[in-house]
């Protein structure tokens, strides 16, 4: 088997990649005298890809799906014919579980025994899909359920709300899991049309990380790939509508029962698509910005705490993807109009007066600090650095372009990024009686 070895001196660590047919990207990471064993199994499929076309096929309609359907696929994938799959993994002392976001699909296990054993399941049950008729039935009651319960989740509703208002077109607007509605038009036939479209070895990935050995792994999966067939493909044309600067609406209320408010305060980044080393200058260049206005010993934050305004909770972070990217803020609050407001003056009086020197490289020194920490943590390692690579970013660049960043580029972020025009406010106020 050819081994690819990707290798970083600073953080003396060696992945071993290597490309088996048909296409899937297969990544290790060995950790000698770790207990623990962790498996990740990826595909770039997430709730914003519900209109597509395969590459090559110009002449094929464009495939549009109803909201909610990679979730629903990432859902029926552990109800097999065998049975229950999160029962099998127990029976070998493993924790699986598995998670849809906006961009792709992600099943995992970690284990300290039977590593082999975990792995052939995690291996079996992502590429033997089953749905009929009565099970798909059946699965729509239960995430239109789950849809219900999270319509009163304060937490999540405010931040959907602020995404259905600060995107006028793009799919990162709608629900991860749909729609009741939009759930309810999902077939078994359009389950296996996504399933063997976006779940082709050449859209996934897998990384696994622990004291393993790259060849036994590498000729495990080579061996689960060889019993399969799958049609050639040479990549999917993800479909989005155009989608303008400016923001749909610049604020949205709703009640629900909470003791306080809660607030999420958006800035929508201009770009409409962005990959590789210039989409990761950009996220590390946004964190440090956010970092340097709302850390918690910068004067902002600290006014706002000592006002009352936000707790210790309060939160300010950045998302990026290829084609879309925003700054999110929020926590509880008693005052969210007052609140909003000195956000907006803060933010403001920052983009007046420019950034400090000394505190742009002592937060850069930081989040340097804290990714060389992370590296003690399979988990973040490997979760982090399929999410990366789907983007075309290599994870372990991040401590170079950080040291590479001037803060010249973040000052500029910050007269791009935080206007005034492109943020919106979510507010969910406690139920009047």
């Amino acid at each position: 088997m050819d081994w690819t070895i990707l290798e970083n001196e600073l953080l003396q660590e060696r992945i071993f990649h290597t490309t088996l047919d048909p296409g899937l990207n297969l990544y290790i990471l060995p950790k000698k005298g770790y207990n623990k064993k962790y498996a990740i199994f990826s595909t770039r499929f997430g709730s914003i890809d519900n209109l597509f076309r395969i590459s090559g096929n110009k002449g094929e309609e464009k495939v549009s799906v109803p909201d909610g359907v990679a979730h629903f696929l990432e859902h029926k994938l552990f109800d097999d014919e065998e049975g229950n799959v999160f029962d099998r993994f127990a029976a070998y002392g493993a924790s699986t579980n598995a998670f849809t976001s906006f961009t792709h699909t992600t099943y995992l296990f970690s284990c300290t025994d039977f590593f082999p054993e975990n792995f052939d399941l995690l291996l079996e049950f992502v590429q033997n899909p089953y749905f009929t008729d009565e099970s798909v039935a059946k699965e729509q009651g239960i995430i239109q359920q789950e849809i219900r319960m999270y319509e009163d989740n304060p937490q999540w509703r405010v931040y959907f709300n602020l995404l259905s208002i600060l995107y006028q077109n793009h799919p990162v607007r709608n629900d991860i899991a749909g729609s009741i509605e939009s759930i309810s038009r999902i077939t078994k036939e359009i389950l296996y049309k996504c399933y063997e479209t976006f779940y082709h070895p050449l859209n996934m990935a897998l990384f696994v990380t622990g004291d393993i050995s790259p060849e036994q792994v590498g000729d495990q999966v080579a061996g689960s790939l060889a019993r399969r067939s799958h049609a050639p493909i040479y990549g999917i044309d993800r479909i989005y509508p155009q989608e303008q600067a400016s923001v749909a609406e610049q604020k949205i209320v709703q009640e629900l029962s909470v003791s306080l408010p809660l607030v999420n305060i958006g800035f929508k980044d201009p770009y409409n698509y962005l990959e590789g080393r210039e989409l990761l200058y950009r996220e590390l260049a946004a964190e440090l910005l956010l970092e340097m206005i709302f850390g918690r010993s910068e004067p902002l934050y600290n006014s706002l705490y000592e006002e009352g305004l936000i707790d210790e909770k309060f939160s300010a972070s950045y998302t990026a993807e290829v084609t879309y990217g925003y700054s999110l803020l929020g926590g509880e609050t008693r005052d969210p109009e007052r609140l909003h407001a000195r956000i907006l003056e803060g933010i403001e009086e920052v983009r007046k007066k420019g950034l400090n020197r000394e505190s742009f490289y002592r937060h850069r020194r930081k989040m340097q600090g804290e990714f060389l920490r992370s590296f003690n943590s399979l988990e973040f390692i490997a979760n982090n650095y399929l999410a990366y690579r789907f983007r075309e970013i290599d994870f372990f660049d991040i401590f170079s372009v950080l040291g590479d960043m001037s803060l010249s580029a973040v000052e500029e972020l910050l007269q791009d990024h935080f206007q005034e025009k492109l943020h919106a406010i979510s507010i969910i106020n406690p139920v009047q009686r």
